[in-house]
């Protein structure tokens, strides 16, 4: 049993949730934790950052065999700044990257369980909240075969 599931079973620490956001368009990563106080944590690889306290919300995937798993997360925008990096993206056109680490209380020095890893491909901004939809990679609606026999791939087919 991984960390994490003994706390669900026992009632134990309470879990902490992070957001790491990254973006090539941006100078560097933005690191948030669920809460009011900043935290400083290590993450899988090693490095110690500080997630910035923020008012956010976030709804994990569900675990089915669906083949879409969606993770929803809310993010405070009082002070502007997730839709100014947001629209820094749009505008380079870069992809936005999203890491949810969970962490116990009491061991601050690796996520209590593998990071969720995905990319965001969606949101909206109202008022003083940004929602942002994150998820996997989608291989139930990707295209097969990957190339489109059209009349500019292969000019042959304009004869049949």
């Amino acid at each position: 049993m991984s960390a994490l599931e003994i706390v669900y079973a026992s009632g134990g620490d309470d879990i902490i949730s992070t957001l790491e956001l990254s973006c090539p368009a941006w100078d560097e990563s933005l690191y948030l934790v669920q809460g009011f106080e900043d935290l400083v944590a290590t993450t899988e690889s090693g490095l110690t950052v500080t997630f910035q306290a923020a008012a956010i919300d976030v709804a994990l995937p569900k675990r089915d065999n669906s083949g879409t798993q969606t993770l929803s997360f809310v993010i405070d925008n009082v002070t502007g700044e997730a839709q100014r990096l947001l629209d820094a993206s749009l505008d380079a056109e870069e992809r936005v990257t999203m890491v949810y680490r969970s962490y116990l209380e009491s061991v601050l020095s690796e996520p209590a369980e593998r990071p969720y890893r995905m990319t965001t491909f969606g949101g909206t901004m109202d008022g003083p909240t940004v929602q942002v939809e994150a998820g996997y990679f989608d291989l139930i609606n990707l295209g097969w075969p990957r190339d489109r026999y059209t009349t500019e791939f292969a000019p042959g087919l304009t004869y049949l």
